[in-house]
């Protein structure tokens, strides 16, 4: 004889029915009162669909995350995308280094909105252990915005799952009415880095003019010589005598 498993009780439940609203047990399962911007934040968060690149090392863990045993597409961010303009989210996963930001900056100004930045790793944050190499750049917020920041060196499939789950609370608590891309006016893009001697930020460029005015400035107005102290005559001196005249 089998033992008969108890109804599930209607608090356990998902529901999308917005608080202040009561409907009755029995209507719950055919019946849903809610907000616009909770059916629209409930189609978005399961359809986040990352880009398919990795920088260094964290990218195997994100190949991992990807992989059978963790099973991304729970969360039906599966579907990742080689190109950015399918993308809705750029994981970036590993060192950052001078030659790849102008790339990267690239490739976020083709992302179509709504779009979010995942920096995985101690070196996407923040340089990591390669913090003070001269070819790295300490952060990848430097340069685009960034939405929710993984620790660790690299991070563990687990962690990566956490910091999109994070990332999918912050889209249920977006707005249509606050979101950027539904603002009037168009959103400008990010000027992409230009690698040199140096990378640049074409966003400091008045910075830079200002900062290499300033040594021509001190150079062209000299101070004012002072008069040595031996030059000046002395009270008893008595004074030189007239020049004779040409006549």
């Amino acid at each position: 004889m089998t033992e008969m498993k108890p109804a599930r009780s209607q608090a356990n439940i998902p529901t999308v029915n917005a608080a202040g609203y009561d409907v009755p047990p029995e209507m719950r399962q055919n019946v849903a009162i809610t907000t616009l911007d909770k059916i629209w934040n409930m189609g978005r968060r399961y359809s986040v669909w990352p880009m398919m690149f990795g920088l260094a090392c964290c990218a195997i863990e994100m190949i991992c995350t990807a992989a059978s045993r963790y099973d991304l597409a729970r969360f039906g961010m599966e579907v990742m995308r080689p190109s950015p303009r399918q993308s809705d989210l750029m994981i970036v996963s590993g060192t950052v280094t001078k030659k790849m930001i102008p790339q990267i900056v690239r490739l976020y100004n083709q992302m179509p909105e709504p779009k979010y930045v995942l920096s995985m790793g101690a070196c996407a944050s923040g340089g990591g252990p390669f913090k003070e190499g001269y070819n790295v750049v300490s952060g990848v917020d430097q340069y685009i915005p960034v939405d929710v920041y993984v620790p660790g060196c690299p991070p563990t499939p687990q962690a990566l799952l956490h910091g999109l789950m994070k990332l999918q609370e912050k889209i249920d608590s977006e707005s249509i009415t606050k979101v950027r891309w539904y603002r009037r006016g168009e959103i400008a893009a990010i000027p992409v880095p230009i690698l040199g001697p140096d990378i640049v930020d074409p966003r400091d460029y008045a910075l830079i003019k200002e900062s290499a005015k300033k040594p021509a400035d001190a150079v062209t107005a000299p101070a004012a010589p002072q008069t040595p102290a031996s030059s000046t005559p002395a009270a008893n001196t008595p004074p030189a005598p007239p020049a004779p005249s040409a006549s």
